[in-house]
């Protein structure tokens, strides 16, 4: 690795060139382009509609507002523009300069005094770190002083006058000069803050107390925001609204596919060699469909929105469940079922947030509870003949019983099928396989989708459920 230069005379030498924040981001983002790299890495689903909004935006060197509802990626996108600064940047290392300060274009008193009255070799240079350029804030119970500054008075005890630069403490913006800042939550920002933000915006400066410090920030800001309380009148000043030169609209998955591979993604660290765990296709789509189900319902506040949170932590629950029967009853591998889901209201009551006027005074439970069962009907129609489905379901009304449950051996499901016709074997076409837990499995589904189309009944007690005709 080639010596990074430590003096303002060494860092001349090395032909270093000064270069504000976005045309640094503008140059490693064409670098990218050009080379064919992959620009935001963990992102799905965004390749035709979000990702090209963001490259035109850092190509027209904007400061960007992220609009979207909740679990749609607006903080990971913001973090992401992290990788196209430099990987280091050299600035004025002196104790009393309260900024990194460019050493070629310093903005503060104190780093103009250092290299106007410092031999360049002595003039120390330190190294800043692309991942420490990077801040972000959230916007309730923020408070001037945070993000832009105040008057420190500890300082004007010592007789510094409070006119001067040197009287105040800067908040988090100025202190992020020649990096990038992030605000998330803009509209509940309270509206001094937001006009403090409308001049930096605008002319670059910081005013604190009416003090004008004309301090020539090099900073891109990123906002983000949810569309019902951004579009609400008041929110956010007209003002600081104009300023902000593009508006990045985010988006839940267009498809199914595309959730469940978010899902895999975020979920990828319950891999457990020891414990493995295998998930049939149905199953991720069904834990998947609950969240469009969720997204679609009249009972749900959609201007709340349904997070890509939620379809993660019922999958992980999903797996502990199944994980925990294996590991109580000796199997391998774990196969997720129906009965797993019964586990989903840990994690999932709390992320809905109902619509007081839909619900009809309904519980969050019984929400989450027809929201299931419509999630297993959609799945179960696009998986299954319907008149294999009559077939089937037609042995229940010669008085077979089929009990299941989450900690059920996946041995037993094979011995109570026994007594049921050759037909049975379609249920196992759904996933093929000869292991015992992977067709209880689908045992569990097929029964569970017979009774969300109102084929048979269910009677629940203990965990444990028992399927019939009434």
């Amino acid at each position: 690795m080639t010596q990074l230069a430590q003096t303002l005379q060494e860092l001349r030498e090395s032909g270093w060139k000064s270069r504000s924040v976005k045309e640094e981001i503008q140059a490693n983002f064409l670098k990218a382009l050009s080379a064919g790299e992959e620009l935001f890495p963990g992102i799905i689903g965004y390749e035709s509609t979000v990702v090209p909004e963001i490259s035109i935006a850092i190509l027209a060197a904007h400061d960007m507002l992220f609009l979207g509802e909740k679990g749609q990626a607006k903080s990971r996108l913001m973090r992401s523009l992290v990788r196209f600064l430099d990987p280091h940047i050299p600035y004025l290392d002196h104790p009393d300069i309260p900024v990194h300060d460019d050493p070629y274009h310093p903005i503060s008193a104190a780093g103009k005094r250092y290299v106007a009255e410092t031999d360049p070799a002595d003039v120390k240079i330190a190294w800043w770190p692309r991942e420490e350029r990077y801040a972000e804030r959230l916007a309730p119970g923020t408070k001037f002083a945070d993000v832009i500054g105040e008057i420190d008075p500890s300082k004007l005890i010592g007789g510094v006058s409070m006119s001067t630069e040197a009287a105040l403490h800067f908040g988090l913006i100025p202190r992020m000069h020649r990096g990038i800042f992030a605000m998330n939550e803009l509209p509940e920002l309270d509206e001094l803050v937001q006009v403090g933000l409308f001049n930096i915006l605008e002319e670059r400066d910081v005013q604190i107390r009416g003090y004008p410090i004309k301090f020539d920030l090099d900073i891109l800001i990123l906002f983000s925001a949810n569309p019902a309380t951004y579009n609400r009148s008041g929110k956010v000043i007209p003002q600081l609204k104009d300023r902000i030169g593009a508006l990045i609209q985010t988006h839940y998955p267009r498809d199914r596919d595309l959730g469940i591979q978010i899902t895999q993604q975020e979920a990828a660290d319950v891999e457990d060699d020891q414990f493995p765990v295998v998930v049939p296709y149905f199953m991720r789509e069904i834990i998947e469909q609950i969240t469009v189900q969720a997204r679609k319902s009249k009972y749900i506040d959609q201007d709340s929105g349904v997070s890509a949170r939620f379809s993660n932590a019922n999958y992980r629950t999903m797996i502990a469940s199944a994980r925990r029967r294996a590991v109580l009853l000796n199997e391998s591998p774990a196969v997720p079922r129906i009965s797993d889901l019964g586990h989903l209201y840990a994690s999932s009551l709390g992320k809905l947030e109902l619509d007081l006027m839909g619900s009809h005074q309904m519980r969050e439970t019984q929400v989450l509870e027809a929201i299931i069962a419509e999630a297993i009907r959609v799945i179960f129609d696009e998986y299954v003949d319907k008149h294999g489905l009559d077939e089937i379901s037609h042995i229940f009304s010669r008085g077979v019983k089929i009990e299941v449950g989450d900690l059920l051996p996946s041995s037993d499901y094979a011995d109570r099928l026994q007594r049921v016709p050759p037909v049975w074997e379609k249920a196992f076409e759904l996933n093929a396989a000869e292991d015992p837990a992977v067709r209880a499995s689908c045992v569990e589904f097929v029964l569970a989708g017979l009774h969300a189309t109102d084929r048979i009944s269910r009677a629940q007690h203990h965990g444990r459920m028992t399927y019939e005709i009434e």
